[in-house]
């Protein structure tokens, strides 16, 4: 327990996905060593699965979540909204304010900046998650939100990348960051590490994630189909989870004559849809560092994934196994090479559970979190100080600007 705790509050638009994923674990991780932690939220998203885990991580934080309407895009109601948060936010004094996504980094730096005018001391810290970074730069909208991203970046005590793919994609992006920087990957629990086994009536592959064409879940079944029409018989598949996107994808299967193969679940425990099927596949088009990534390999369950985001982080020297984004060629003939030669799949699944465990676990994600919140407000102790300084602020990965954008341009 620490003998110093702070009053963290986090923020985010969307308590969904993997973003609500790293909130949940780095909240109770924080409240767990003394800290007095609370969330801030949207009430309009999330179905019962996700409301289910916003109650579950309520037992654990004593300045509680509170839930208020927020936007996806920008909106005149951005302006009531910030309004409701400043007063919640003013009331539970925070130390610390870490926002996480577009729209609650902006909205805790811009509510930091005031409690600062009025004499708070209180500590700024974003995550992008992706966010605002998966815009393409050269279209009005990116233009428009990186614009945003640059003046808010000057109000910003800390940053916080959860791959170094996204450390360059804010440098090519948006700028060279004037505040405190760290690549902190997300970490899993130790128990997630025990491999799960196929169930004997798996299907031939699984998608889980977010229904929604960022997600790649409009080519997961195209590749179903092409193999249909190559060989005269589709796969069979589980597609787990919910999103906006789900009624086109279900009609895409009609379309494709593939009701008798493909079966769409909604949320699901990742560990308990990893039985469901003999390979998982993450068609992503745009990814920071996703979680479900982390999940499946540390499950050690076959993987078909792409090249996008801090994906090649995870993969390392296995790289070279990952399917281009965005391609439907790619993608078939990844899962047919899958369905061909399954034990070439479960070997490198294999291999990759065990280069994993070292570098993602929960516990080292939150030291380096809170590492940060010190230094950023000078409570480091001066041996710790130096070795942090050396070791991490080193100039962030240079990227070719022309790979970041090719990997980010379809949202």
């Amino acid at each position: 327990m620490t003998s110093d705790p702070l009053r963290i509050l986090h923020c985010v638009r969307s308590p969904i996905g993997g973003i609500f994923r790293h909130i949940m674990d780095l909240a109770a991780s924080q409240a767990a060593a003394g800290h007095d932690v609370g969330l801030i939220c949207d009430s309009s998203t999330g179905s019962a699965f996700d409301n289910a885990l916003v109650d579950q991580i309520s037992k654990h934080l004593s300045l509680g979540v509170a839930r208020f309407p927020m936007q996806r895009q920008l909106t005149i109601q951005d302006l009531k909204a910030t309004r409701n948060l400043y007063r919640h936010i003013r009331d539970l004094k925070p130390d610390v304010l870490h926002g996480h996504g577009a729209k609650g980094g902006a909205y805790t730096r811009v509510i930091g900046t005031i409690l600062r005018m009025k004499g708070r001391d209180v500590t700024r810290i974003y995550c992008p998650h992706g966010g605002s970074l998966h815009y393409d730069p050269n279209r009005l909208e990116g233009r428009v939100y990186h614009t945003i991203e640059r003046a808010l970046e000057r109000i910003t005590d800390g940053l916080i990348f959860v791959s170094d793919y996204e450390a360059a994609a804010f440098e090519t992006k948006v700028c060279q960051p004037r505040a405190l920087s760290r690549v902190v990957y997300n970490g899993l629990r130790p128990e997630e590490f025990s491999p799960v086994q196929a169930n004997e009536d798996a299907a031939d592959f699984l998608y889980i994630g977010m229904l929604r064409d960022l997600k790649g879940t409009d080519l997961f079944i195209e590749a179903l189909h092409n193999i249909k029409l190559k060989s005269g018989t589709a796969p069979s598949a589980h597609i787990v989870g919910e999103g906006p996107d789900e009624a086109r994808y279900r009609s895409m299967v009609s379309k494709f004559g593939l009701e008798d193969k493909v079966t769409f679940h909604g949320a699901l425990p990742a560990r308990k849809a990893f039985a469901m099927g003999r390979c998982v596949v993450v068609p992503s088009r745009a990814e920071a560092m996703p979680y479900i990534i982390l999940e499946t390999v540390a499950a050690q369950r076959p993987l078909i994934a792409t090249r996008v985001g801090g994906i090649p982080e995870i993969f390392g020297r296995y790289s070279s196994h990952l399917v281009e984004p965005g391609r439907i060629e790619s993608l078939t003939s990844a899962m047919e090479a899958a369905l061909a030669h399954p034990e070439a799949m479960e070997r490198l699944a294999g291999t990759l559970r065990g280069c994993l465990a070292e570098t993602f676990s929960i516990d080292l994600m939150s030291d380096r979190i809170m590492t940060l919140y010190r230094e950023v407000r000078g409570q480091l102790p001066e041996d710790l100080h130096q070795a942090s300084s050396q070791s991490e602020t080193d100039t962030l990965p240079a990227a070719n600007p022309q790979t970041i954008y090719a990997r980010t341009g379809q949202r």
